[in-house]
């Protein structure tokens, strides 16, 4: 395989949380994501997908920052960047012309004060390579075929505030702005959240078109299995701020290797076949300022035994395949945890 697009080494995140303290919410992160691939990040609720997300293209809010680790872009041109090293102009110029990111909830994504082809007039202004001349026309040419692309009339979009928007209008303008500058990585933070389930089946449809007609590498942030299943060429599970699980997304919903990932997919009902009791992973996620020694899903495992207790266990890779095509997991009992499921895996994800 040729270099991956985007490589993390040992990456950490933290927030402050007063003037000589914080809290450390993502660390240890090692990941490589190859030009076409599609990468999920699941997991629950504050184990730090969003926060990595942001981190990938240094959009932290302020009481963040990068306290360790590197980010490798490979870009158009064929070179490479680490962007922590990046300054102010190149950040600007990066974002968006090499990776952009649809953030969580199209409703708060927008100024609510500015019409839509004013978003697009700033995002390519700001962040073009300056090669070409952002009139007003060319703004308005290019939002125009983006907002066709995903299937929204430039005359009824382009001239209305965000609030005149329905939720999946927005959801797939902000879609169109992200590619307006034809970015190699696009970041998606839930993409589907908050929408109807027809609106979210036509998201889904588009971001396949979408990828097969621009050819971007997506990563894509998710609590929602089946949207995973359906999207991803690859899958990393994250707890408490680590990924503990990474594969193909086959080797997730059928061989999934981690107690945890298993929990995940045990706690989805199934489309088909008998509907049994739902098993729900007990116990709560642990807090970042109190994380316990040893593997942090310990607490909530019954595989758990005294060397998960007192002892961290890294990505251990499980597979002989090709780099960016194995499956790892961070567990002492990986052996044992297909056994832990409750259910058929194989059964309940047979779309995948």
């Amino acid at each position: 395989m040729t270099d991956p697009i985007l490589s993390v080494r040992d990456l950490a995140i933290a927030y402050r949380t007063g003037r000589k303290e914080s809290v450390t919410a993502v660390s240890g992160i090692d990941l490589d994501l190859y030009e076409g691939q599609s990468l999920a990040l699941v997991g629950e609720s504050g184990c730090g997908k969003t926060t990595l997300g942001l981190g990938l293209l240094r959009l932290l809010p302020n009481l963040g920052e990068i306290t360790s680790g590197s980010l490798t872009y490979r870009l158009k041109d064929g070179t490479t960047a680490d962007l922590l090293k990046m300054q102010k102009e190149q950040l600007r110029r990066f974002r968006w012309n090499e990776a952009a990111m649809v953030f969580q909830g199209a409703m708060n994504a927008f100024n609510p004060v500015i019409r839509i082809v004013d978003h697009f007039a700033d995002t390519l202004r700001d962040h073009a390579d300056g090669k070409r001349k952002w009139t007003k026309r060319a703004v308005e040419a290019r939002a125009g075929e983006l907002l066709e692309t995903v299937r929204l009339d430039p005359d009824r979009v382009l001239q209305s505030y965000p609030h005149e928007l329905s939720g999946g209008m927005k959801q797939r303008a902000l879609i169109a702005l992200a590619i307006a500058l034809d970015p190699k990585v696009l970041v998606l933070d839930e993409p589907t959240t908050a929408l109807d389930l027809l609106t979210q089946r036509s998201i889904v449809q588009q971001l396949h078109e979408l990828r097969g007609k621009f050819g971007f590498t997506m990563v894509f942030i998710t609590h929602d299995l089946g949207l995973a299943a359906e999207l991803a060429d690859r899958v990393a599970t994250m707890y408490a701020g680590r990924i503990i699980e990474t594969g193909s997304a086959r080797d997730i919903f059928y061989e999934a290797r981690h107690p945890y990932t298993a929990g995940l997919i045990n706690a989805v009902m199934p489309v088909k076949g008998d509907r049994p009791a739902l098993e729900s992973i007990p116990g709560y996620p642990p807090s970042l300022k109190a994380m316990p020694d040893g593997c942090a899903f310990h607490p909530r495992c019954s595989l758990a035994t005294d060397g998960c207790r007192s002892e961290r266990i890294p990505l251990q890779v499980l597979t002989g395949r090709p780099e960016g095509m194995s499956h790892a997991a961070a567990c002492i009992h990986h052996d044992q945890c297909r056994s832990a499921f409750k259910r058929d895996a194989q059964k309940e994800t047979s779309h995948v």
